[in-house]
């Protein structure tokens, strides 16, 4: 249960150590000058190359940045200080043994009190801007209980202590919250529901015995309809109907989840958060930064009003946003409520233009730059057609479990535009839902080249 930001902290270490490293090495070298020891130049021309790879060595060895060594802070103080340690014997016996340079035993005590004091200085400083994401700005993930049983309370006692985890409390009043003989949800269960996920509650633990598990059918609906993401905590690893993945939480409680989600691991996320970075700053860049001023001076020039078009949208976990556009319409009081239709009387001449050739969006190239988009995702609605849909389309809200995209799988297989007929909107959630559940980096790419094909082709949806 990473967060981004403690997933980050653990990839800055090495990159701090090494530089760190380097810096205390040549500090000691001009100290031990400073202190009229004789320091041959090959100390510092050559050797520092061998103290960098001893010290990689030895990082190596005691797992001081694998996953499992950077998870507790215990872990990485211990490996800190059985890599300083060993760094110390093995250098000083390849000095010793070196006999092409002669060294001074003062620079080897300057440089190791120095390279403890400032490692030392760094783990703390690290450690306070730990507690500092944590606490101040609350950077860990919300979670709750549903199940008032011997595994749930475990589970919640669990919970608990994981730093990066704020536990949000039990769900449902009884047993488990859920009728598992009836199938039906309580009424407090289905309030307390909707509480946790006003106040932020992104994952609902439920801890339900295998044999039931055939019942929780109204359960996973409510789930979804509040973009709460179920985690199934059985006593053993049962049957389900629907694919399902297992894993293990702190190697003691089984979860089963309903759907596999490539962008829940941290990596993917990672790796897809860089490239919408480089590839919305290259568009801003090289794309934008002239076209920008042609296609306002026309939007101007057609009707009074501002260049752009800002509407709140719906957002990852259905947080609202503000979705930049060019603007293609006339000023009018209903652009917050009724989606575009063909040979609409309030696009403009220039509008008509920018959206037949999706140059309207680009403007969204900002909102991926700064992260409330992501250049591939589901494309977003605006707040009451959410609410609208969310009533009357099973799954909708499945869709808002990752950011929303300037183009989407749905779009580039012909699902864009007015959903005036019958299914359209379902068959664009599907292809939301199969983009969530099958998402690659090589996914959006194909998309994007399908994105420009279609543009080139012309789209009879783009209107």
């Amino acid at each position: 249960m990473q967060t981004r930001y403690l997933y980050l902290l653990r990839y800055i270490l090495p990159v701090t150590d090494v530089i760190m490293l380097n810096a205390i090495y040549f500090l000691a070298y001009h100290a031990t000058i400073y202190f009229g020891k004789y320091v041959p130049y090959e100390l510092i021309q050559h050797y520092v190359v061998v103290c960098n790879l001893i010290w990689m060595f030895n990082a190596l060895l005691f797992g001081l940045y694998s996953e499992y060594g950077s998870r507790k802070l215990e872990r990485i103080y211990r490996g800190t200080f059985r890599s300083v340690l060993s760094h110390f014997f093995l250098f000083s016996i390849y000095l010793l043994f070196e006999k092409d340079v002669e060294f001074s035993r003062t620079f080897l005590v300057i440089f190791y009190v120095l390279l403890a004091i400032f490692f030392a200085l760094n783990r703390f400083i690290g450690t306070a801007l730990q507690y500092t994401l944590i606490n101040r700005f609350n950077a860990t993930k919300k979670v709750a209980v549903m199940g008032l049983n011997d595994t749930g309370y475990r589970l919640a006692e669990y919970l608990k202590k994981q730093y990066n985890v704020s536990f949000y409390g039990f769900i449902g009043s009884n047993d488990n919250g859920f009728n598992y003989n009836t199938g039906l949800l309580s009424d407090v269960a289905v309030d307390d529901m909707k509480l946790a996920a006003a106040n932020g509650v992104k994952d609902l633990y439920v801890s339900v015995p295998p044999e039931r598990m055939s019942k929780i059918h109204t359960l996973v609906a409510e789930a979804d309809k509040q973009c709460l993401r179920l985690k199934f905590i059985p006593d053993i690893a049962g049957s389900l109907s629907t694919p399902y993945t297992i894993s293990y939480m702190g190697g003691e409680f089984p979860v089963i989840t309903l759907r596999y989600e490539p962008l829940e691991k941290m990596g993917n996320r990672f790796k897809k958060r860089l490239f919408d970075i480089v590839f919305s700053g290259l568009v801003i860049l090289f794309i934008m930064s002239w076209l920008y001023p042609i296609i306002a001076i026309l939007i101007k020039l057609q009707s009074p009003g501002p260049v752009l078009f800002k509407q709140l949208r719906s957002g990852r976990n259905d947080e609202p946003f503000w979705c930049l556009k060019f603007r293609s319409m006339k000023m009018n009081k209903d652009s917050d409520k009724k989606q575009a239709t063909k040979d609409d009387d309030r696009i403009t001449a220039i509008g008509k233009f920018l959206r037949k050739s999706s140059l309207d969006e680009l403007p969204q190239f900002f909102n991926v730059f700064f992260g409330s988009m992501s250049v591939v995702g589901p494309r977003p609605h605006m707040l009451s057609h959410t609410e609208e849909y969310k009533a009357i389309i099973s799954q909708f809200m499945v869709r808002h479990f990752m950011k929303p995209g300037i183009t989407g799988w749905a779009q580039v297989n012909g699902f864009r535009g007015e959903t005036k007929e019958d299914g359209a909107m379902e068959k664009r959630v599907r292809h939301d839902i199969w983009y969530l559940e099958n998402w690659t980096g090589m996914l959006d790419v194909k998309i994007i080249f399908m994105t420009v094909i279609n543009v080139m082709k012309g789209e009879d949806n783009a209107y």
